[in-house]
């Protein structure tokens, strides 16, 4: 999933450029004027030259449009180098200020408790939300913890799609700890991720024409930790599949999209087939989709198989276990109108007894696994009810099933987990 830089890209993620979207066309612009002030700077060379082999004497007046001519080329020189900074960051005149001065793009609330900011405090701020999050969110609540002998800096609000939250040494003014998420839109993602996209999605075999249409990004630093770690997750799609790609700092840690049947096996295939037939007692219905993921984080490649509208079989193969789940996604809790309701139903579950739930999942499991259920222990966890798990009680292999019921017992997911 590694991504393979060319030199000049990883020159250009160096300060001032790091967080700007740097495209071919931003290239060859700054090409162009470095092109232009070489040129300029070889002619003027070539003019002293011919000058010191000419007349020594020049009139005052010479002499004036020389410098006046020097001047308008050290401008220009200045303008050009701008523009290419322009060019550069794909935006006008802000981002370029952001960059030099980051507290200037710094927005408040008249909260009180803004004066509790120092300069330092203030430059933290804005330099960890510019460089991390991607944003500079609204502040919207600064406070004293002298107890704990910080400030904290609270963006935006709790519940909502942007926030931060960031906790400054009240003596020093740098950072202990921050959590910050965004939400974004596909063209606010920058150019460092969205250049990866195809060749990560080819490296899984999948379509590498799917196209973003949203990102997430959440931030967080510890107690402890240096710098920020930041997580950024893109959500993918075309009018034939769709996938996502998640990133941790700027390094591809899993990767998943719509891959053709000629990926799976047939016998895969088949016996997904089999699989939802014993669940639901049905024929399968005919299979729709197929995404892969290549998980990095927890060294796991899953295939997920979509039949029909409501039956998926998702194979997970891994270096530390295997887990195999088939389901009627569409099954799940039934829309009730009060709460009374509500609680009757999950009570019901809760109280299942074990003889009705394994007589009902025995038989599935012999017919897809070929495992006798007696040989396993049902656990049951109050805080999830209308699921249980059965425990393998032989110590050379160890394995568990994960039953998922409703209220007449029906079985609508069974997952196989292998260490």
């Amino acid at each position: 999933m590694k991504h393979i830089d060319d030199e000049w890209e990883k020159v250009v993620r160096k300060e001032p450029f790091a967080a700007s979207p740097f495209t071919e066309e931003h290239k060859q612009n700054v090409l162009r004027q470095v092109a232009w002030l070489k040129s300029g700077s070889e002619q003027k060379m070539s003019d002293a030259h011919d000058e010191s082999n000419g007349r020594h004497v020049r009139s005052n007046q010479r002499r004036h449009r020389l410098r006046s001519r020097r001047a308008v080329m050290a401008c220009t020189a200045v303008a050009a180098v701008a523009a290419g900074f322009i060019l550069w960051n794909g935006q006008i005149v802000e981002p370029v200020i952001e960059n030099v001065y980051p507290t200037a793009a710094l927005q408040y609330t008249d909260d009180a408790g803004m004066s509790l900011l120092t300069p330092k405090m203030k430059k933290n701020v804005a330099v960890t939300m510019r460089d991390y999050l991607g944003k500079q969110l609204l502040i919207t609540k600064v406070q004293d913890l002298p107890v704990s002998g910080r400030v904290s800096v609270e963006a935006g609000k709790e519940g909502d799609a942007e926030y931060a939250l960031i906790w400054l040494d009240a003596a020093t003014g740098n950072l202990r700890e921050v959590q910050m998420r965004r939400e974004m839109a596909a063209n606010e993602l920058e150019h460092r991720y969205l250049r990866q996209i195809p060749s990560l999605l080819e490296g899984i075999k999948s379509d590498p024409t799917l196209k973003p249409i949203s990102a997430r990004r959440y931030v967080k630093m510890k107690q402890g930790q240096e710098k920020p770690v930041w997580f950024t997750t893109v959500f993918l799609e075309n009018s034939r599949g769709s996938g996502s790609i998640e990133w941790t700092r700027d390094e591809a840690v899993s990767v998943s999209g719509s891959v053709s049947s000629d990926t799976v096996s047939q016998e895969s295939i088949t016996e997904a087939r089999m699989s939802i037939e014993a669940l639901s007692g049905e024929p399968a219905p005919d299979l729709k989709d197929i995404t892969f993921e290549q998980n990095g984080k927890t060294l796991e490649d899953t295939t997920d198989l979509y039949f029909g509208d409501r039956y998926l079989v998702s194979i997970i193969g891994g270096i530390f276990s295997n887990g195999y789940t088939v389901m009627d996604f569409q099954r799940g809790t039934p829309d009730l109108e009060t709460r009374e309701e509500y609680e009757l139903y999950f009570e019901k579950l809760l109280n299942m007894k074990e003889s009705v739930i394994r007589q009902k999942a025995a038989p599935v499991i012999k017919q897809m696994f070929n495992i006798d259920l007696d040989k396993y222990k049902l656990e049951r966890d109050p805080n999830t009810p209308g699921m249980v798990t059965f425990r393998s009680a032989e110590t050379e292999v160890y394995s568990t099933f994960k039953v998922r019921y409703e209220d007449d017992a029906r079985i609508t997911m069974i997952t196989l987990n292998v260490l």
